[in-house]
């Protein structure tokens, strides 16, 4: 089994869990942008981008650097992995519950069907 960093986990899930955060991620999935051209598509202030830009940049999720007046985002890809290995994970073990009733499932149909016969 994997180890995860369950703090890490924890930042990265709540951080993506809100809208806004999700479509500048997908935003930034598209390359490095300045901070107002991440910012423009919201109907919202400036100062509001940058309260969920901090919490992207919290979770480790969104890289900053700074040239001269412009702040450039870039997305940092390596907490989505951990997240998407985790889910994945559990859809492992999903798939081998369903799997393992679906078997017994059919197991008692086929006992049944045994037990009608003369």
């Amino acid at each position: 089994m994997v180890e995860y960093s369950q703090s890490a986990l924890d930042q990265t899930f709540a951080a993506l869990a809100d809208p806004t955060r999700r479509a500048i991620v997908a935003r930034l999935m598209e390359g490095e942008a300045r901070v107002t051209e991440v910012a423009a598509p919201f109907d919202m202030s400036l100062n509001a981008v940058s309260k969920h830009l901090k919490v992207l940049e919290r979770a480790g999720l969104v890289d900053r650097r700074v040239q001269g007046r412009e702040h450039r985002l870039a997305l940092v890809a390596a907490p989505l992995d951990q997240a998407a290995d985790w889910i994945e994970d559990k859809l492992a073990f999903w798939h081998r519950r369903l799997d393992a009733l679906e078997q017994h499932l059919l197991d008692k149909k086929n006992r049944r069907k045994k037990e009608k016969r003369p």
